[in-house]
């Protein structure tokens, strides 16, 4: 008997891929198969069962990119393969190497009834269990010949991202269409030798316990007639038995096996496919759940369960049991997977809106847990907003893709900017597509960081983007590692359960606080410009129709538009999607979003102009309406006024060559090369621009990350810069001046203007973008002395280093803000806001005049032009407006930002529109007023502290209020939160920093 654990091993992978695999079907007979190809767009499943296909060979090539082939399989059941099990194995020509980013099936009976998907590990379809011989077997397919367009090595530019330019050639080659008998003893075999083989790899050469294993395969492999393995299997197994009866030692890691399927809502396919991907893994999962009695699967993104409710109505009855059943289980509690660095705030707290409420309403289930796998990174502002949604808890794993630190915990406290503290879990199996592979378990446990005083991990189960979820091997690997020497143990459990044991494990875990930053995929804050100014655009027109449909309802009776803003939020909420906002998706996808931005737009604005012609009335009175959360030029906040008369600035010419702007408060000196030489605070007699420096500037860098192009942006683009100077123009332009560039093939106009009476440069940037590999960034050099700067995130701002004085600071190269980004010294401080923009960079260095300073520069990152998956990304004419408010406080900024969010909307009427709430302090924001969700006619108010101070306000309502409650995101009650009074419609506020609150006021 060897003794040598290399020779065994390599027996043990050449006895199992020779012999062992294929004796799993050791009789098949050919099916006859016949197909139809649709036409276009995929068809209703009546039209493909009813359509009248011509037969296809196996060996033939199908599937044209982004088609639907609907192939038919008949056969018969052959008399002598009675009281044996039979399978249909149908390959439609996968690679399994890669489980999803491929074909894909679902399996239909005649009668339209869904049977289960096909995927390249999942091949099977269950025919007879026994058989009795003689069955007619006929089966339909709903092919989908999805192109591959993710190869890692390399990342080349495709036109198969969409259907416009992918052509049509066959994509895949019909493998095999059988019939074949199962042998389920040989295939318990297979699972044996696979789990004790990946075991033994995993243990110490010193291991007694490797060394039992070895011997015991050894045995096995012995035993099994290479020429009978069917005949043999039994004894094989035999010897094997003994050592998968070893329990494992008590003080073994313990992993909570989730099943699961991480789908992307859009990502490398358009959405139209994802409907159909969670289709097939929900039929997929429910009919292992009818087979696995102990296997669990949980699903996130509610907005997935309503595809399946909506357009798979047959699938969803078999969903819906299952549920009831408590095996199927709606996790996150979110409308979709979203990215959370750039959802504004009311966005990110309607996920969990939305998410949580379809789950309440249509299962009565409550999440406790956030469940986002994949999302690139984590704002600060998040834990207030989970705990306000009425969860607790948080999973990721993608933290662990960071490239240059790693986290020092699995399961720890994250505490956000308000001091709220959400019980964290990041998988140690370091996989969201954890396949029970004795490797991944053997690294989750090793790897995880809090031994000692915790033992539990959580591993999700199952391929995902189309691999069709978890697998029937899968299951059977867990129930060997359920209590197995050598390995951790392995138990199917709820994501609830595993939470609740790990936290009455682990009371007091240690605290992170801040973001939870992911070093990568730093370049989605940039990529696909148009999609990111389509969701900000979204967003602050959903706050305009909400304030005034809501405002005009009280006063005037107008019809709340309910359903069409709760259908509108879900389409803005999907496009938050963690591959859609962030631009990493294919070309199809974004050309999808532009026109979904455009009619949200329509929309949205329709609703705005009917609430303010209800509320204005017919006249010729010019209004003004201003829905931004401060007043401004005597127009209140959520009001219209009358707008006052303004003087102008004065535009002079500027000795040496171009132009100064000067409106009393400011002056600006633009030179002859239309960069800002000069802002100087005249009030405080303080320049704003570094010395020697010049800001305005447009630099261009190459850009062409290691990998991931419409991901990442590595560290040394910035090694190589070109200062865009040269200009085709400066001239006067109105009030402000007009510049003009040219570069490469692109082209920019830029329009710079000083409004009378506030201090705030605004820059109006038209690109006409044509590069390839290239970034576009706007610098602002300050003369300003700080160590740190503030960036708006969701319900207030987060402060970052502006040094590198560690590898963590030094790693946040690229960050994220919303509206602004504020910096200051004691007394006086600079914020750059922006109407579109995410990315962008902040940096210290010397000064050159020799006085020992230093400048901090600011970036604005404002194209990219990477060519995966979309070649064509961000080709074209984009607008971009930016403002420089030098002498802003932390309130400055936050008022500049939302101004320049939600211009001003001018119109004639009746009468002014006095605000249906007001607050009495600048600190706090409100960030929502509307009509309660369940129709009650209740008036609804979202608000927080902005500044990061403690503070009290008052609001108060312009109507008449009986009640008053403290509520949840979700608009219920809070039971612990004690009543505010309301006096005359007088709210008393006390607030922490950071604090948010939504109150519900019952109108008298």
């Amino acid at each position: 008997m060897h003794d040598d654990r290399s020779l065994v091993e390599a027996r043990l992978k050449r006895v199992l891929d020779e012999r062992v695999r294929p004796a799993v079907y050791p009789e098949s007979v050919p099916l006859e198969v016949a197909v139809w190809h649709a036409p276009g767009e995929p068809v209703p499943v009546a039209e493909g069962l009813a359509a009248e296909p011509e037969p296809i060979e196996v060996g033939a090539r199908w599937g044209a990119p982004w088609g639907t082939s609907w192939f038919r399989v008949t056969g018969t059941v052959p008399e002598a393969w009675a009281g044996r099990t039979v399978e249909a194995v149908l390959d439609l020509g996968f690679d399994e190497n890669m489980p999803g980013f491929q074909c894909e099936g679902l399996v239909y009976r005649p009668d339209g009834t869904p049977v289960k998907g096909l995927n390249p590990r999942n091949q099977w379809v269950r025919v007879g269990a026994p058989a009795e011989g003689g069955e007619q077997v006929r089966l339909h397919i709903e092919a989908a010949s999805n192109p591959v367009i993710l190869d890692y090595h390399p990342f080349l530019p495709t036109q198969l991202g969409d259907k416009e330019t992918a052509g049509s050639d066959p994509q895949y080659t019909l493998t095999r269409m059988d019939l074949a008998v199962f042998d389920e003893t040989v295939w318990q075999l297979v699972i044996d030798l696979e789990v004790l083989g990946e075991l033994m790899a995993e243990l110490p050469v010193e291991s007694a316990r490797r060394w039992e294993i070895l011997r015991a395969v050894d045995k096995a492999l012995d035993a099994v007639d290479l020429q009978d393995v069917n005949g043999t299997a039994a004894r094989a197994r035999s010897c094997l038995a003994e050592v998968l009866a070893t329990p494992a030692a008590p003080s073994a890691h313990r992993i909570s096996a989730v099943g699961h399927a991480h789908i992307d809502s859009a990502w490398l396919w358009p959405l139209r496919e994802t409907v159909r991907k969670v289709a097939r893994t929900t039929s997929n999962m429910t009919a292992l759940l009818d087979d696995e009695p102990e296997f669990v699967f949980a699903m996130s993104q509610a907005q997935q369960w309503a595809w399946v409710r909506d357009h798979r109505p047959e699938v969803w009855a078999r969903v819906k049991k299952a549920v009831a059943d408590g095996r199927f289980v709606p996790a996150g509690g979110m409308w979709v997977e979203s990215d959370t660095n750039m959802p504004g705030s009311e966005a990110m707290a309607r996920q969990f809106v939305h998410g949580k409420r379809f789950f309440l309403d249509e299962f009565g289930i409550e999440n406790d847990e956030a469940w986002l796998p994949d999302t690139f990174g984590f704002a600060a502002g998040l834990p207030q907003i989970i705990r306000a949604a009425g969860s607790k808890y948080l999973l990721t794993q993608k933290i662990s893709w960071s490239q240059t630190n790693k986290f020092p915990h699995h399961t720890f406290r994250w505490e956000g900017i308000d001091g709220t503290r959400i019980f964290t879990h990041f998988p140690p199996v370091d996989t969201y597509n954890c396949s029970m592979k004795g490797s991944e378990i053997a690294h989750a446990a090793r790897n995880f960081k809090d031994k000692g005083v915790a033992r539990h991990s959580l591993a999700p189960t199952g391929w995902g983007d189309g691999g069709g979820g978890t697998t029937r091997e899968m299951v059977a690997k867990a129930a060997r590692l359920r209590d197995l020497e050598g390995s951790a143990t392995v138990t199917w459990e709820t994501p609830r359960d595993f939470f609740e044991k790990a936290a009455a494990e682990y009371p007091e875990p240690p605290v992170w606080v801040g973001e939870l930053y992911l070093e990568l995929h730093r370049a989605t804050l940039t990529s696909q410009a148009k999609t990111k100014q389509g969701n900000r655009r979204s967003e602050h027109l959903l706050r305009e129709a909400e304030l005034w449909a809501a405002t005009a309802a009280v006063r005037t009776g107008f019809p709340y538009p309910y359903e069409d803003l709760d259908r509108i939020w879900k389409t803005v909420l999907l496009h938050q999607f963690h591959d859609i906002l962030p631009g990493s998706s294919i070309a199809w996808v974004h050309r999808e979003a532009r026109r979904t931005y455009e009619r949200v737009a329509e929309e949205l604005t329709g609703i705005v102009e009917a609430a303010q012609r209800a509320l204005a009335g017919e006249g010729d009175t010019p209004l003004v309406f201003n829905a931004a959360p401060h007043a401004r030029a005597g127009v209140p906040a959520g009001g219209a006024s009358i707008p006052a008369g303004q003087q102008r600035t004065a535009l002079t010419p500027r000795p040496g060559g171009g132009h100064v702007l000067d409106n009393g408060l400011l002056r600006v000196e633009v030179d002859a090369r239309g960069l800002v030489v000069s802002a100087y605070d005249i009030e405080a007699d303080r320049e704003t621009v570094a010395p020697g420096r010049a800001a305005n500037l447009l630099q261009l860098h190459p850009d062409f990350p290691n990998m991931w192009d419409a991901w990442d942006v590595d560290a040394f683009y910035r090694n190589t810069v070109t200062d865009l100077t040269d200009a085709d123009e400066v001239a006067p332009d109105g009030d402000g001046v007009r510049i003009v560039r040219s570069f490469g093939s692109s082209r920019v106009t830029q329009l710079l203007s000083l409004a009378p009476g506030e201090r705030r440069l605004v820059v109006d940037t038209e690109v006409g973008w044509h590069e390839t590999e290239k970034f576009l960034k706007l610098a602002f050099p300050l003369d300003v002395h700080a160590e740190r700067y503030a960036s708006e995130t969701q319900f207030g701002h987060f402060h970052r280093p502006t040094h590198t004085n560690t590898s963590w600071e030094a790693a946040k190269f690229e960050a994220c803000n919303h509206r602004f980004v504020h910096l200051e010294e004691p007394g006086w401080g600079v914020a750059l806001v922006n109407d579109s923009t995410y990315g962008h960079d902040v940096t210290r260095t010397v000064r050159t005049d020799g006085d020992g300073g230093t400048t901090t520069t600011v970036r604005v990152s404002l194209l990219r032009a990477p060519r995966f998956p979309d070649p064509e990304t961000d080709q074209g004419v984009h607008r971009f407006r930016h403002a420089l408010v030098p002498g802003a406080g932390i309130g400055d900024a936050v008022r500049e930002g939302w101004r320049i969010n939600l211009p001003e909307r001018p119109l004639t009427g009746a009468r002014e529109v006095a605000p249906l709430v007001t607050c009495d302090q600048d600190a706090v924001v409100v960030t929502a007023v509307k009509l309660a969700d369940d129709g009650s006619g209740d008036v609804v108010v979202r608000f927080h502290e902005a500044f990061g101070g403690r503070t009290r306000a008052t609001l108060s309502a312009g109507f008449e209020v009986a009640d008053v409650a403290v509520t949840d995101l979700l608009e219920r009650p809070l039971a612990d939160a004690p009543a505010p009074r309301a006096e005359d419609g007088r709210i008393a506020l006390r607030l922490r920093p950071f604090e948010l609150m939504t109150l519900r006021l019952r109108r008298a």
